[in-house]
């Protein structure tokens, strides 16, 4: 009797052939991007580790006093920060803070318009959120995957996948918010005629603050996640130091700079979500 085999759908040569084509056609614009990125994200860094570390805390603590008027609060994020520069930490901290801030800007910058799209437009809602569906339930280890053969290992490879793991919550909380108004709010604006970019701007758009202020507080925390994972490819930062822990079967070094990454995480975190709480009231 001869075994009845079901040939092997080559999935994975044509992701590869594909990228391969892909590769090759955009790589000048790729190596640019790179080059760009690489400099921005070094320049930033350079920037915040010219100051003495000391007047760097007391900045940021001055700032988390301002924004959430809470002593306790500013006395952690001194006595944090003061923690990473004890365990010599504090370079790869400001690299782990340039990579979360520009990646988070880029994500909200790209997520926000597709939100307002997908609110507007059902066509645009079901090309979109079927991907968002993959996006989400991807493992964060997949998106290393298709950034290293366009950008090779580094800080642009950390922030394209940092970007694309972190963009969704943008995209859904903002067209969720949109949806969210109160149709008699839209009838009425559109009896006293206003036009579709009146209504966005002036109703649509304020009342939905809430969620995408949500949001937000989202994007920033899954960036930090992402940038930390990224290590593996070359973003260095708290994140380098853990996997460098690894590699090296060194745990105290790893467990000091998992301290760090809560540390950040938790200011971030409380200063974003007082932010939204201020703005809400």
């Amino acid at each position: 009797m001869t075994d009845f085999q079901i040939p092997r759908f080559p999935l994975g040569d044509y992701i590869d052939n594909g990228l391969e084509w892909l590769n090759r056609a955009i790589s000048q614009e790729t190596s640019a991007t790179a080059d760009f990125v690489n400099s921005l994200v070094m320049s930033i860094v350079d920037f915040l580790t010219f100051f003495p570390p000391v007047v760097l805390m007391l900045l940021i603590t001055a700032l988390a006093f301002w924004i959430k008027r809470s002593v306790k609060f500013s006395i952690f994020t001194f006595l944090g920060l003061y923690l990473l520069y004890n365990f010599n930490l504090w370079e790869p901290t400001m690299q782990t803070l340039a990579l979360v801030v520009i990646s988070t800007l880029v994500a909200i910058s790209l997520g926000m318009p597709l939100g307002v799209l997908a609110a507007l437009s059902k066509h645009a809602k079901s090309a979109i959120w079927p991907v968002l569906d993959f996006m989400q339930t991807l493992p964060p280890f997949v998106y290393l995957i298709p950034a290293i053969p366009f950008f090779g290992l580094g800080y642009t490879s950390a922030m394209f996948s940092t970007v694309i793991f972190a963009m969704p919550p943008a995209i859904r909380m903002t067209t969720l918010g949109i949806e969210q108004v109160p149709s008699e709010l839209s009838e009425a604006a559109d009896s006293f005629g206003s036009t579709r970019m009146q209504k966005l701007i002036k109703l649509q758009l304020p009342l939905a603050a809430p969620s995408i202020r949500a949001g937000i507080n989202q994007t920033i925390l899954l960036s930090l996640s992402m940038v930390v994972i990224a290590a593996m490819i070359g973003a260095k930062g708290l994140g380098g130091r853990v996997w460098e822990a690894i590699q090296r079967l060194e745990p105290g070094k790893g467990f000091e700079a998992g301290i760090g990454i809560v540390i950040v995480a938790i200011i971030l975190d409380r200063l974003v979500g007082h932010v939204k709480k201020k703005q809400a009231a």
